[in-house]
């Protein structure tokens, strides 16, 4: 699953990228720095496979990953290929979600682009965009669809009318993602398009350190901006969290606390991003290895298989299941077996976050 990291030139994205991965990607002041997109894949911390390691003798543990990847800034104009605008569209395509990271500080010694900080704007521009690129698209589309529907095709009819409802909708400038779709038709035509808009978000406001316990007027903006939606907006200072990767980990405890964090906001990004993806982790452990595996909830038993090999899926008879809370309660696999608590499960049996599953499987 990969989140693309976006914002105006300037807001920090590359700080944040680089502390979350430590991908080393280059700082600047100036406009532009990143121009070809970095990628860094970042382990999601799951506490429940140091036990489960244990109890299988396992010689390691794998976490699950997701994927992230620092996009070049965006500015005004970038819909008509104004600076990166382009190659900025094209990598947010490729993306499952958008962590939108907006600059809450002032410095300055750091430029903006539109001369003065104002996070809720900044945010509009990058949306707008979206949006603007998103119509461009839907009006291609709907010239295609219409001279199928010409021929009283149903199904053209049918999409003809419902691009021109999310055109409607779209052109007030909302995004593609709150539009209230009608039924399941609507919803699949919906995620066929593959809009810009419509992919999930995330909303990071960029702190100062000073800022980074209790915010400020900025991020206070932005909160109250998201406070009617189901987004998330995470206060960071990136500036804090590139310094604290630069410590030894058993320091970093102590400097979180000297500075009043109960966590780090990185590890609250991991966390929240697999929310924003909508993933959970199921589990496996052989005396090779006790890994998580990241999927999308609702997936199938079958479907989480094929994540970990596609003979699995291919062949799949059966998953041997057991909740980790039960088997942590237990203690033990062989007790967990006596008392007939590990479950068989056909393949449309609904995966949960921390299952721990064996699949048995014939090619």
């Amino acid at each position: 699953m990969k989140l693309g990291i976006v914002g105006l030139p300037n807001v920090g994205k590359s700080t944040l990228f680089n502390a979350i991965t430590l991908a080393g990607a280059e700082v600047a002041n100036y406009a532009f720095t990143t121009i070809e997109p970095n990628v860094g894949v970042v382990a999601v911390p799951d506490e429940r496979l140091k036990l489960l390691a244990e109890l299988n003798k396992s010689a390691k543990s794998t976490e699950a990953t997701i994927e992230f990847i620092d996009i070049a800034g965006l500015v005004k104009g970038a819909s008509r290929g104004e600076g990166l605008g382009n190659k900025f569209l094209a990598t947010i395509r490729e993306v499952d979600a958008i962590v939108h990271v907006c600059r809450c500080f002032d410095d300055e010694n750091i430029s903006h682009v539109s001369g003065s900080v104002d996070p809720v704007r900044d945010l509009q521009v990058v949306e707008l965009e979206l949006i603007l690129s998103d119509i461009e698209l839907l009006d291609r589309r709907r010239e295609k669809v219409e001279r199928t529907a010409k021929s009283r095709d149903a199904n053209a009819i049918a999409e003809l009318d419902f691009i021109k409802k999310l055109l409607a909708f779209l052109n007030q400038g909302l995004a593609a993602r709150d539009y209230p779709f009608e039924g399941e038709n609507e919803a699949n035509l919906l995620r066929s398009f593959f809009l810009l808009s419509s992919k999930p978000i995330l909303v990071v406001a960029n702190v100062a350190e000073e800022d980074a316990v209790n915010g400020n007027e900025y991020s206070k903006a932005l909160l109250d901006h998201f406070s009617p939606s189901e987004v998330e907006t995470l206060i960071i200072s990136a500036q804090i969290e590139a310094e604290i990767r630069e410590l030894p980990p058993e320091d970093r405890t102590e400097f979180l606390n000297d500075i009043g964090l109960e966590e780090s906001g990185l590890d609250r990004l991991i966390t929240a991003s697999y929310s924003t993806l909508n993933l959970i982790s199921f589990l496996s452990a052989t005396a090779v290895e006790a890994r998580a595996w990241a999927i999308p909830k609702h997936f199938k038993a079958v479907q989480a298989a094929g994540v970990i090999h596609s003979d699995f899926e291919r062949g799949f008879i059966a998953a041997e299941v057991i909740s980790y809370d039960t088997l942590a309660e237990v203690g033990s696999l062989h007790l967990a077996r006596e008392k007939g608590l590990i479950r068989k499960e056909g393949k449309n049996y609904e995966v949960r976050d921390g299952d721990v599953i064996y699949f048995l499987f014939n090619v």
